[in-house]
């Protein structure tokens, strides 16, 4: 049987070191030394990679453009792309890829915290799936999100073209192409097609 490369999970970097009888070397994560030069989470205070690609991070900054001008719009705080949480109850510090973190949360004249994670939970977490996460990993982070009081979570995954909406850990909504995205009651009027996140590839020349 002929295999499909599109179907192939790229290895990560761990993976090919362990392949090779080289285990990655674990660092733990010092908020007053200068961070890795790659976007990173932090899993029981070691830094872990986080995988991310052009398209991924291309995905996070449309959505994250849309979801700006709309959480400004409903003066409900603020949205980011790559914003760390140091979550309750210990455990990976997550990065995700675009997220909203009301003011009821963390006021507006509140002084931003020294280091790469902030002492917050916000009300909408957005992951990217990249190629070669492991399921495990993404579910795991679901779980923890609601754990922590995240109020919605937004699974993108590529792939597919599919956006699986969470508004708790057992109840979620599948959008295709075809459905509209929408913020309530976190971002109250956010609408977004799913197909634009997903703009059609360039035709090879």
């Amino acid at each position: 049987m002929t295999a499909h490369p599109e179907l192939e999970l790229a290895p990560t970097e761990a993976e090919l070191a362990l392949a090779n009888g080289n285990p990655p070397r674990l660092v733990r994560y010092d908020p007053s030394a200068p961070g890795p030069e790659y976007r990173f989470e932090v899993v029981n205070d070691y830094i872990v990679r986080k995988p991310v690609g052009w398209k991924e991070m291309r995905i996070a900054a449309i959505l994250d453009n849309a979801l700006a001008p709309a959480v400004r719009a409903a003066g409900v705080g603020r949205s980011y792309q790559g914003m760390g949480y140091d979550l309750p109850g210990g455990g990976r510090r997550p990065k995700p890829d675009v997220s909203v973190l009301s003011f009821a949360r963390w006021p507006d004249d509140r002084d931003e915290p020294d280091g790469d994670f902030v002492p917050a939970v916000p009300e909408l977490a957005v992951e990217v799936v990249s190629p070669h996460e492991l399921a495990d990993t993404v579910f795991g982070k679901v779980a923890q999100y609601f754990r922590a009081g995240v109020a919605a979570v937004w699974i993108v995954l590529p792939r597919v073209g599919q956006v699986h909406c969470y508004d708790s850990p057992t109840a979620v909504r599948v959008l295709t192409r075809a459905d509209e995205l929408t913020g309530d009651p976190v971002v109250p009027g956010f609408r977004l097609p799913v197909a634009d996140l997903f703009p059609p590839s360039a035709p090879t020349p």
